[in-house]
């Protein structure tokens, strides 16, 4: 009886629940900007080319990039140290329990709003009776008493929002989702910033080795004519002077590579001193030639902090819906069915009492507080949406940026080739004019700075095209959206 009761209820509070409308605005996404490129000028198909690591020619064109965009540098190593962060980063971690927080607070939230409230009573008595009490003799009567209770509650959902306010949980849901997706996107993206940067290092350290290495031979030639009376003392001063100055730059240089490698280690989740990173040059890391980059319109789609802001947009104009619903009458029904008996089997076969009602509350006074929350709402959302333009400016200006920096960088890298190899040939010829007397040491000390300077210079901007590239990857979304990733947005089941 009662669970026919209980059914009857239920059915006809969600009906009416669902029967009614839902006040406030309804959500829709902002269009895209309209654009045809990212850049004030015309893109060029590809980039020039030059000769060495990291010189061949990089075309733009179209289509996706893949989930695991760190593949393209084909590296194993890379590879698997970025599985390793994914798989050990504590911001990940805390990411995904944010998300889970999330979803059970939609979970609640529509358990607690969409379903009436039931709750049951039961309590039971040891009673004792005299039938003297009663003029029956003496004897005594024990028996157990049991009440139970049965009590449902529902507010009726008539003007929506209880539905709106699990609207802007849901978009809560989403929002933690793509901050997971941009702490997966920022913590890869760094990992391989960062093991490019250990390349780039290692090879300007390997190029200042060269140099001092030179340098020192011309100290010792020099050695050899001071002690023979060939050379004064300011040559050989001025010569080692110069091994010195190179020298001193090398501790500095290994110093940002093990603070670069102690970066490496905590971005996978462990300690310096316990992680086993591998070495990264720069002629194992590939430079990706084909750099697919998709339409302005659609980058809306791809970057995570924007479907992020998109969420907060979404639950900002739930928070619209649910106070103007404040401003109506709330209903709320309720019923109850009770009964008593001395056995806990018999508790609904006899007789029973029930009741069912209905209570009605409407704003009357105030103070305008009502309103005036409505009118928050509304400026909440405004500072929303305001935010979401914010976040497409800049995304589109961080494209920009990365797409005219590997732009420049492919020309200054051409440039610097060309610089080093002419100021390599430079201190080839002075160096045989020297030996040969043509060429005094001061020549020599200048063409040999000069080289240092150019070799450095060249392999820095080596360093810089790649970390430009890893930065368009990053700028462009990063793949995330990748359908062997996931088929629906975070947070949501995909159908």
């Amino acid at each position: 009886m009662s669970n026919k009761w209980l059914k009857v209820v239920s059915g006809a509070t969600l009906a009416v629940s669902l029967a009614g409308c839902m006040v406030g605005p309804n959500f829709e996404r902002p269009e895209a900007p309209v654009a045809s490129r990212y850049t004030e000028r015309p893109m060029p198909a590809e980039t020039v080319s030059a000769v060495g690591t990291g010189g061949a020619a990089q075309r733009f064109g179209t289509g996706d990039l893949p989930a695991q965009w760190w593949s393209l540098f084909h590296s194993e190593s890379l590879d698997a140290l970025v599985r390793e962060g994914l798989e050990h980063s504590p911001t990940l971690a805390s990411a995904r329990a944010t998300l889970l927080q999330a979803q059970e607070n939609l979970a609640a939230g529509t358990g607690g709003l969409m379903y009436p409230s039931v709750t049951g009573n039961l309590t039971a008595n040891r009673e004792r009776i005299s039938s003297t009490q009663l003029g029956a003799g003496s004897a005594t009567n024990l028996f157990n008493l049991y009440n139970a209770s049965v009590d449902v509650s529902y507010m009726l959902d008539i003007f929506g929002g209880n539905r709106r306010q699990l609207e802007g949980l849901q978009a809560l849901v989403d929002y933690q989702g793509y901050q997971l997706e941009g702490a997966r996107l920022t913590l890869t993206a760094n990992i391989v910033t960062a093991a490019i940067r250990e390349a780039s290092l290692r090879s300007q350290i390997e190029a200042t080795r060269q140099t001092l290495a030179a340098e020192e031979e011309s100290v010792r030639r020099v050695q050899r004519q001071f002690e023979v009376g060939g050379a004064g003392q300011l040559d050989l001063v001025s010569v080692q002077s110069q091994a010195a100055q190179t020298a001193a730059l090398i501790p500095p240089l290994e110093s940002q590579l093990a603070q670069v490698r102690h970066q490496l280690a905590v971005l996978t989740g462990r300690i310096p001193s316990e992680a086993a990173v591998p070495h990264f040059d720069l002629d194992v890391l590939a430079l990706p030639e084909d750099i697919p980059v998709r339409l302005p319109s659609e980058l809306v789609r791809q970057r995570p902090d924007i479907r992020a802001s998109e969420a907060l947009l979404h639950q900002a104009s739930a928070q619209v819906g649910v106070a103007t619903a404040n401003l109506y009458p709330k209903i709320t029904l309720t019923g109850s069915l009770s009964g008593q008996a001395n056995q806990l089997q018999n508790l609904f076969a006899g007789p029973a009492l029930w009741n069912i009602g209905a209570g009605i509350v409407q704003p009357i006074f105030n103070g305008g507080q009502l309103q005036a929350e409505r009118r928050a709402a509304i400026a909440a959302y405004d500072a929303a949406n305001a935010q979401y333009q914010q976040t497409v400016l800049q995304a589109f200006g961080n494209v920009a940026d990365a797409l005219r920096a590997l732009e420049e960088d492919a020309r200054t890298l051409q440039a610097q080739v060309e610089a080093e190899a002419l100021a390599r040939r430079r201190l080839d010829l002075t160096r045989k004019q020297w030996e040969l007397g043509g060429a005094s040491y001061l020549a020599l000390l200048d063409a040999q700075r000069q080289h240092a300077i150019a070799l450095a210079a060249l392999v820095a901007v080596q360093g810089t095209r790649y970390a430009d590239t890893a930065a368009l990857f990053q700028a462009l979304g990063g793949g995330w959206w990748d359908a062997d990733r996931t088929a629906a947005a975070p947070g949501r089941t995909a159908n």
